[in-house]
């Protein structure tokens, strides 16, 4: 690829990017972006966490089906500590490919065979940060070998765009907060007793893990950093006690 080529490309990309006003327009240039570079689909997630075994609940924008989620989570790969590994603390851009033997240790065994399901055999990660200082990935997935260090530098640059129109994007939209279920309320309530996810599980007979998959959808729902803001959110919003 010539430098003339990156250089457009890398150019065309951006300005499309930078007139994403909606979330829906931030979408459809998520997507444009990962189309340009060979890839199927594309997801914007927040990273997971250690307590953190619901992949849905991390979910922020995505092209992939409802069905690829449901299995995920269906198959408890979040689990995974191979999988948490992969993910990492790291800030550098990093490919995955089920073909290639020095990856091929982060992707447990139901994994392969769901992203094999899928025709992604692909992946690169790309982790970012939020204004308000979460971590998030950009995650594209597809059937194309994996990026050469020239696509990796030129896609980094890109992503930075794209961090920059997510930033803007949900600091001027208003934040609408979806309901909680009757059951995040009951884990909330709970948490602000001072009681922990093993204890809360044993009162509503329910497992730590469910205990957390709850307490993160309510922090996704209420846009919380940790339990001490969504505590103190639902309280003050009196969603409860």
């Amino acid at each position: 690829m010539s430098y003339m080529t990156t250089s457009d490309r890398q150019m065309s990309l951006a300005t499309e990017i930078s007139t994403a006003n909606t979330r829906a327009e931030f979408a459809d240039a998520l997507l444009r972006v990962a189309r340009a570079y060979g890839f199927l689909h594309v997801t914007l997630m927040y990273a997971p966490a250690p307590e953190s075994i619901l992949l849905q609940a991390l979910v922020i924008e995505t092209s992939l089906p409802s069905a690829y989620f449901s299995q995920f989570d269906r198959a408890k790969i979040m689990r995974s500590p191979v999988l948490a590994a992969g993910m990492g603390a790291s800030c550098l851009p990093r490919g995955f490919a089920l073909s290639d033997s020095t990856t091929t240790h982060v992707f447990p065994d139901e994994l392969s065979k769901l992203l094999r399901a899928f025709n992604i055999p692909t992946s690169l990660v790309v982790p970012g940060y939020t204004g308000d200082g979460e971590r998030i990935l950009f995650w594209l997935g597809g059937d194309r070998p994996l990026l050469s260090q020239n696509e990796l530098n030129e896609m980094t640059v890109v992503t930075l765009h794209l961090l920059d129109a997510f930033n803007r994007i949900k600091k001027s939209t208003p934040t609408e907060h979806v309901p909680l279920s009757a059951r995040e309320r009951e884990v909330i309530r709970w948490t602000a007793q001072g009681k922990t996810s093993i204890e809360i599980g044993q009162i509503l007979s329910l497992s730590d893990h469910t205990v957390n998959a709850y307490m993160t959808s309510a922090i996704r729902k209420l846009d919380c950093v940790n339990r001490t803001q969504l505590v103190a959110k639902a309280i003050r919003m009196k969603l409860i006690n």
